[in-house]
């Protein structure tokens, strides 16, 4: 039995990410699921939020702030996101001014339609895993 599984995770722009891990913990559509060595093949939709990755007592985590896919196969993880953040690589202080815009444009379109109100709470969630996981690395 194998004591890692590979984790590879690349959105339409760059591979963000792809080293052997001893557990995958995503935000899959219909809750968080866990993926751990020699996991049965899986497919599944995920949704925006946190992804972590632990290796020894080491965890670390990406926002993924597009939706995207998870696949599971012969011992590898390969995670095809629309947008994803590593989180050592987020900017705390940029995160929370863009968390801040983005209240402030849902409040804005609140009132006027529903299609701009819906895209502006997407933003908002977006912008709250990218805080979320940021200040796991400012501690």
């Amino acid at each position: 039995m194998a004591d890692t599984i590979r984790l590879e995770l690349v959105t339409p722009e760059r591979m963000i990410l792809s080293e052997d891990v001893e557990e995958v913990i995503a935000p899959g559509v219909e809750g968080d699921l866990g993926v751990l060595p020699e996991h049965a093949p899986l497919l599944t939709a995920l949704r925006v939020g946190e992804l972590g990755y632990r290796t020894g007592k080491q965890t670390d985590y990406v926002a993924i702030v597009g939706g995207g896919f998870l696949e599971v196969n012969d011992n590898k993880v390969i995670v095809l996101a629309d947008d994803a953040e590593l989180g050592q690589e987020i900017n705390l202080d940029e995160a929370i001014e863009r968390k801040l815009k983005a209240e402030q444009n849902l409040d804005k379109e609140r009132k006027a339609d529903e299609k701009a109100f819906k895209e502006a709470e997407v933003r908002l969630m977006k912008e709250l895993t990218s805080v979320q996981i940021a200040e796991k690395y400012r501690r």
